[in-house]
């Protein structure tokens, strides 16, 4: 089903009762956040603000906030069916042969290229500002978090062209407003926008760029997806084969840019590459942390186009599950028939929601040889946006790979530390706050699959040589009056699986490692194959909590090492005095007051109680 705009797609989830209106007024300050942070981790429906305090525009929020509306929106029964549709492109075994191969995936960028369809009379443009007229403090852009910066555009369409190929962009970078008509530009090293920039800058000109807000959600999407580099394949191009049809676009009126015909509104202006770079953040990112405060180019906005009754799309990011964790189901779906293209033994992948995308990935193999975890995961390494991968576990086919649980069973049934673990080094996603280096840190393969006797080797030890390893029925947990007290340690739990949780108030350098030291040592530690070392802030007792805070605080080179029997991970902060020069940023929480109003009045917005 195809959408031809925001509107009509959620008129449709309206009367699936899947989008709920609010009527009473409502801060863009925090409010909206606590009330869409709640419905999104209870998979509660869509929200549409209809009185926004200071703005005369409703904001709707968290349109794809579950599995299911994805799905709908990019129109299909389940997301499942995208690999489906991709995988009726091509024929995964090549035809035979590597002509054959070729021929497919020539046949695929074939289907996916459907050029946008330019129109001359747009909804987007039905009302304009410009000059001194624009005022982006009349758009009711959300300050998500209470250490953010300021308000931030958080379901932006950023558009560039190449200056030198007219090759199109469109990428999803968070925007912060800045004042009337300025706002900055996040573009990180490693995404397109700052090429474009670079080459504006060689050239000695400015970069034209214009900020769709709204239009097909299809196309929302587009903009988040990690496209391969194909010739001809660009976002709209995505869009328009997700859709069956050329999408359709308007030329901006102050930039020769090609822009959603049917989005809400549409920021227009350029980046100077000459001018100075502006402090932008913090901003409560999507890995659940802060990203500190840094320098980005400056946006300046020479006109705002818009419908005449605009509708404000936005969603929120923090800590997991978020909307984003659906998007990101959607990309795995999508290029799952790609990945097995080039990789033919993937049987399956995930990125679970704790890892925040980059941090870990699972991937099942067809496996047939020893040593072809290691292969499969350094070929995922070099496959585009997944060489910011952090963490990589390799398991059998029959494994499903998306029951967590199942999944870190399976590592200490098959992985022994050490033996089948590997750390290596890459590129690492500039959000990560614990890397070595900006942009620039440690890896970690665990191979979780069946060993083969040449994966074993004469030195291993007898429990190595046991073909399942560790069964997590052979060992059972210490109560919590039964473990060891330590130095800082708040909270600890031993898992029937072999992972002993810790949440530790760390206050002096060297202590984790002291404190692994003297659990391995440790009676108790027998059985226990897993040490994670959490911060202060960690329920121990809930898996997700500790893999989501171990996951984004760890260099694996620096942080993961074999202890005695066991494996240590040290995601507690880290000091200046054990190297690490950068600031550690905070966990996102919101502030208690704006709690306390929400629960307050959660009977005003007219909401269920089964979503507070």
């Amino acid at each position: 089903m195809a959408f031809p705009d925001l509107r009509s797609f959620m008129r449709l989830l309206e009367d699936r009762g899947e989008l709920l209106r609010i009527t009473v007024p409502v801060s863009r300050d925090l409010e909206i956040t606590e009330i869409a942070d709640r419905m999104v981790k209870k998979g509660g429906p869509a929200l549409l603000f209809e009185n926004v305090t200071g703005s005369a525009y409703p904001v709707a929020i968290g349109l794809l906030g579950t599995k299911e509306r994805v799905a709908l929106a990019l129109g299909v029964k389940d997301l499942d069916d995208l690999a489906a549709k991709v995988r009726g492109l091509i024929d995964l075994s090549g035809g035979g042969s590597k002509l054959g191969l070729l021929s497919n995936v020539t046949k695929l960028r074939d289907a996916m290229h459907l050029p946008p369809r330019r129109v001359t009379r747009a909804p987007v443009q039905e009302v304009v500002w410009r000059g001194d007229e624009v005022d982006l403090s009349r758009i009711p852009v959300l300050k998500c978090w209470p250490l953010d910066g300021g308000p931030f555009v958080t379901l932006p369409l950023v558009i560039t062209k190449d200056p030198e190929t007219d090759e199109r962009n469109m990428g999803m970078y968070r925007v912060q407003v800045m004042d009337r008509n300025t706002t900055g530009m996040h573009w990180q090293r490693h995404k397109t926008g700052t090429r474009h920039l670079e080459k504006a800058k060689k050239l000695g000109r400015r970069l034209e760029v214009a900020v769709a807000i709204g239009g097909d959600p299809a196309l929302i999407y587009a903009a988040t997806a990690p496209l391969p580099p194909v010739p001809g394949l660009d976002e709209f191009a995505l869009a328009g084969y997700l859709r069956g049809q050329r999408y359709p676009v308007v030329r901006g009126v102050t930039v020769d840019l090609d822009v959603p015909a049917n989005a809400e509104f549409v920021l227009e202006g350029y980046v100077d590459p000459a001018e100075d770079w502006a402090v932008e953040g913090p901003f409560g990112d999507h890995t659940g942390f802060y990203t500190l405060p840094d320098l980005y180019p400056r946006f300046h906005v020479t006109a705002v186009t818009m419908r005449r009754e605009p509708v404000y799309p936005a969603t929120i990011v923090g800590r997991p599950p978020m909307e984003d964790a659906y998007l990101i189901e959607a990309s795995e779906r999508l290029f799952l028939p790609a990945a097995q293209l080039i990789i033919p033994e993937i049987a399956d992948y995930h990125m679970p929601p704790a890892g925040v995308a980059h941090n870990l990935v699972v991937v099942s193999i067809k496996k047939t040889y020893p040593g072809q975890a290691y292969k499969v995961a350094n070929g995922l390494f070099g496959l585009g946006q997944m060489m910011f991968a952090k963490v990589i576990v390799v398991v059998d086919e029959h494994v499903p790979v998306t029951d967590f649980e199942a999944v870190w069973r399976e590592v200490t049934r098959r992985a022994v530390p050490g033996r089948d673990t590997l750390v290596t080094r890459g590129p690492i996603d500039v959000l990560d706050h614990s890397s070595r280096g900006w942009g620039y840190g440690g890896k970690l393969i665990i191979d979780a699959t069946t060993k083969r006797p040449e994966e074993v080797g004469s030195a291993a030890s007898s429990r190595d040589e046991q073909a399942g390893d560790l069964a997590p029925e052979t060992f059972t947990p210490h109560a919590g009056t039964d473990l060891p007290t330590f130095e800082g340690v708040l909270a600890q739990h031993q898992t029937p699986d072999g992972y002993w949780l810790v949440a530790l108030d760390k206050t002096r350098p060297g202590q984790a490692r002291n404190l692994a030291a003297a659990f391995a040592a440790h009676p108790a530690a027998r059985g226990i194959r897993h040490l994670l070392i959490a911060d202060d802030l960690t329920d121990v007792h809930d898996l997700q909590d500790v893999w989501w805070t171990i996951l984004n605080n760890i260099d694996a080179e620096r942080d993961v090492w074999v202890q005695g029997d066991l494996l240590a991970w040290d995601g507690a902060r880290k000091l200046p005095e054990e190297g690490f020069v950068r600031e550690w940023p905070p966990k996102i929480t919101m502030s208690p007051e704006i709690v306390g109003r929400v629960d307050a009045l959660w009977h005003v917005y007219g909401l269920p109680e089964q979503w507070r």
